[in-house]
């Protein structure tokens, strides 16, 4: 009987093993492919060396090409400033030249390079004698 006892518990757990095995109904024993869910994560792209020279290099040019702009236009100005200020120095030698002439005249003296014309002293525009000299018109220094 322990034989018959040991042979019937041997065939119920083989029994049970073909009967598990069969009725299993889990998922994915019957697949053979496998899905697995991916998530990619988007890394931005880093500029390499070289772009990143080139863009400094860019924004350097931008930055000459502006100051050499506003130095012209300043250059520009300087200059409109100081041709106002020469042609304010030449009517103001002209003036003084004029005068000059007046009193060689009135003197006598002859002006270099030229001889000296005979003056009349009765002739209109010789100013009268004077020790004092003509004051200097408003707004010249």
């Amino acid at each position: 009987m322990k034989r018959s006892r040991t042979a019937h518990i041997l065939l119920v757990a083989i029994g049970l093993g073909l009967a598990v095995l069969t009725l299993s109904t889990s998922t994915g024993q019957n697949r053979r492919t496998y899905e697995v869910e991916t998530q990619v994560y988007g890394i931005p792209v880093s500029p390499s060396d070289t772009t990143r020279a080139i863009i400094a290099y860019e924004r350097l040019m931008e930055r000459h090409m502006d100051l050499t702009e506003r130095m012209a236009t300043s250059a520009d100005a300087d200059s409109r400033a100081l041709r106002d200020h020469l042609k304010a120095i030449e009517r103001h030698l002209a003036r003084l030249d004029v005068r000059l002439a007046r009193i060689e005249r009135h003197f006598g003296i002859a002006p270099a390079g030229r001889p000296m014309a005979p003056v009349d002293p009765n002739a209109p525009g010789v100013p009268a004698p004077s020790h004092r000299l003509a004051p200097l018109p408003p707004g010249l220094p």
